[in-house]
């Protein structure tokens, strides 16, 4: 019997540091979906970039929610899928050596597979 595919969604986050309840809100919509067995990739554009910058996000604090830095581990240690735009960290001169592990920078045709593949999406 052939194995039932997951449901999938996608989140996208484009906020950083400087809104750190929106920037937070993506893992917690993420690490819930992944509890319950639905597959999900966060993808970070804009702003939301500096999030996965080695060295960022451990100093995210939202008043009410897990510090960021446990949800990001979380939701990467849950098989949750971290999509980074790859212009967005270009204009930002972050390169790929500076992500955490895990980010996956892509462009734009990658994007809108996984938007075609979910049967949700949603941004913050």
């Amino acid at each position: 019997m052939a194995e039932e595919s997951k449901e999938k969604i996608v989140i996208f986050g484009t906020h950083g540091p400087e809104d750190p309840e929106r920037a937070s809100l993506p893992f917690v919509l993420g690490n819930a979906a992944l509890v319950m067995e639905v597959e999900v990739a966060v993808m970070l554009q804009g702003s939301g970039v500096l999030l996965a910058k080695i060295g960022c996000y451990e100093h995210v604090f939202a008043a009410g929610l897990p510090p960021l830095k446990d949800l990001v581990d979380a939701f990467l240690q849950q098989g949750g899928t971290l999509l980074i735009c790859t212009p967005c960290i270009d204009e930002r001169k972050i390169a790929k050596t500076m992500l955490i592990e895990g980010a996956v920078p892509v462009k734009a045709a990658r994007v809108v597979m996984e938007m075609l593949e979910a049967k949700s999406v949603l941004s913050y």
